[in-house]
């Protein structure tokens, strides 16, 4: 039971990773909004599953705990929906990217 799903966990986290490291070169060769829709949602789950083992590590108690988990998820629903805001409303995640490579 929960040694399956710590190891799920584990492949998911590294799934994450290997994904991000292809959509760096994609988000070059080919931005668009499929890139750009598929690094938010990435790079969300990375740092909040990141954010996540920090919160295991650091913050000790129930009550704190709590509280801060409650955070974390509300601090990566905004991350999300902020990302897919900025993709949908302006330039997108790759064409910022780019336009900040070429100051």
């Amino acid at each position: 039971g929960t040694s399956k799903a710590a190891s799920l966990h584990w492949t998911g986290e590294r799934a994450v990773s290997v994904l991000l490291l292809g959509l760096l070169p994609a988000a070059y060769l080919c931005p668009g909004p499929a890139v750009d829709y598929s690094l938010a949602a990435a790079l969300t789950l990375h740092g909040h599953w990141g954010l996540g083992q920090v919160i295991t590590d650091y913050v000790h108690g129930d009550v704190p705990i709590k509280v801060a988990n409650v955070g974390l998820y509300v601090l990566s629903a905004l991350t999300f929906a902020g990302l897919c805001h900025f993709n949908y409303q302006d330039v997108g995640i790759c064409k910022a990217v780019a336009m900040l490579w070429s100051l």
